[in-house]
């Protein structure tokens, strides 16, 4: 469950819409008189008969203003507004009460609410203070939102990319983060589905509390069943004590599933009910436990192939996919390559203690020939294959200048690079400078082995560069070594 005004949506700002107020009043009349006085100002109207209710209503808000009974026969208004206030800090409430004391007026605001009202109240200064609050309550959200727009777009640090889809994913991101609303990201392994995860739940309203991961699908079903909801002791031959699950330790916070079409029928069960209910029961128990919760989870498989093969719940997946991110692979957007190199060249340079600047920045550099094969890479294990990479090269990195072998052994063995030539095997007039430039180098290398009958050793002593590097260049630039001059 979740609280008041930090559930709108971004596109709620400015919307045509009616606004909605909570009743919560024992007395029948009162609650029948406000309803009729409300409508008929064109507010959307919920009514409570007593402070159970209310809390269950507000629970399912959001409201943009409550209205809420001081005495009442189960619990005190003040007591209500306690447990508001606790979880949310904006939504205007005014109490009203019978007992017209200037005593419990000051309780009543020293605890959160907003105004005080009187029984019986004047009905037009109601009606006045109640669009007064709410209109000051829409301004500052749209404030918040605004300046949240224009801030987080590039407040996501360990996220990097300037590339149009990362820059449209932040801003889907910085839009989806304050509300309530359950996400499914998707994209393949490596993307870095985690960390979107990780930014949504530090720009949301739960933001101070506790982000739980959750790798569903290296656990067994009925070990994952005990870690999410707990168990009671004796619910099992090895339950020697109860023990609470990762569902109630991220209550008020938030739960990210990783691969969350892994898991099986029992816990998808269980699923369902924490998304459609916020709660559930451990095993072994029949007491129920409700928890405020955010779910986010990611997936590199198609759920939505798993819903039609029988192997996800179709119900399950609509309640997970209200909102999807995709996040794309690292081949479709290689201009954001060169800053995630410099990025993790200053995280790694900064742990390994090496190559950094009086500025605090990394020193290191790849030469052109190592970076020319990190642009033409397809990088199939996406970020996390590049940032391996990168902090493999600062460890063996012996200058500031990194060459091509200190790259994995895939990489240099990848490929040759594919030079665009025209009809007659020209460098094609179209041709990119990294292309120009290779085939400079291929012709240049070819005249170097074609002088010393194709010895590399001698060909590397003449260009002079390490033999190496030579090497490097041959796989490269396809050049076929095993070529020889008749005799």
């Amino acid at each position: 469950m979740s609280f008041g005004n930090h559930n709108f949506p971004a596109d709620r700002v400015g919307a045509p819409e009616r606004r909605r107020i909570l009743v919560v009043d024992d007395e029948i009349d009162i609650r029948e008189s406000l309803d009729m006085l409300l409508t008929s100002e064109n507010y959307a109207v919920d009514l409570a008969e007593n402070a159970t209710q209310g809390l269950h209503k507000f629970e399912s808000g959001p409201y943009d203003l409550v209205l809420l009974d001081l005495m009442m026969p189960d619990r005190s208004g003040l007591d209500v507004l306690a447990d508001i206030r606790e979880r949310d800090k904006q939504t205007p409430v005014f109490m009203l009460t019978a007992y017209g004391s200037v005593e419990v007026a000051v309780r009543a605001l020293k605890s959160g609410a907003n105004d005080y009202f009187a029984k019986p109240w004047d009905n037009d200064k109601l009606l006045i203070e109640i669009d007064r609050m709410i209109a000051k309550g829409h301004l500052e959200r749209e404030n918040t939102q605004l300046k949240r727009a224009l801030k987080q777009r590039y407040a996501f640090p360990n996220i990097v990319g300037k590339s149009d889809r990362m820059l449209r994913l932040l801003d889907q991101v910085a839009q989806v983060a304050p509300s309530r609303t359950t996400i499914l990201i998707t994209g393949e392994t490596g993307t870095g589905k985690e960390l979107i995860a990780k930014a949504i739940h530090a720009h949301s309203a739960r933001a101070d509390q506790i982000f739980v991961p959750v790798n569903s699908g290296s656990l067994p079903t009925e070990l994952l069943e005990s870690i999410l909801f707990g168990h009671v002791k004796g619910s099992f031959t090895s339950a020697v004590a109860n023990r609470k699950g990762l569902f109630e330790t991220a209550n008020r916070g938030t739960i990210f599933f990783d691969e969350i079409g892994t898991v099986g029928p029992e816990i998808q069960i269980k699923l369902l009910r924490v998304l459609q209910d916020r709660e559930f029961m451990p095993l072994g128990s029949n007491e129920t436990i409700r928890v405020d919760v955010r779910i986010i989870a990611a997936t590199n498989a198609d759920l939505r192939k798993l819903v039609e093969e029988g192997k996800f719940r179709e119900d399950l997946y609509y309640r997970l996919n209200v909102i999807n991110l995709n996040l794309p692979p690292l081949r479709e957007r290689k201009e954001d390559i060169p800053l995630l190199i410099d990025h993790f060249f200053a995280r790694y340079c900064r742990e390994n203690e090496k190559y950094m600047g009086s500025d605090g920045r990394s020193t290191l550099s790849f030469e052109p020939e190592a970076m020319q094969i990190l642009m033409e890479h397809d990088w199939p294990g996406n970020v996390r294959e590049l940032e391996n990479a990168v902090e493999r090269a600062v460890v063996l990195a012996t200058s500031p200048s990194v060459p091509a072998h200190v790259l994995p052994d895939h990489l240099q063995h990848a490929s040759g690079m594919r030079i665009s030539r025209d009809s007659n095997g020209a460098v094609s007039a179209d041709a990119s400078l990294p292309e120009i430039v290779a085939d400079f180098e291929r012709r240049r290398i070819l005249d170097a082995l074609e002088q010393v009958n194709f010895s590399q050793t001698e060909a590397a002593e003449a260009l002079r560069i390490p033999l190496s590097t030579l090497n490097q260049k041959i796989k490269r630039l396809s050049i076929d070594v095993k070529r020889r001059p008749s005799s």
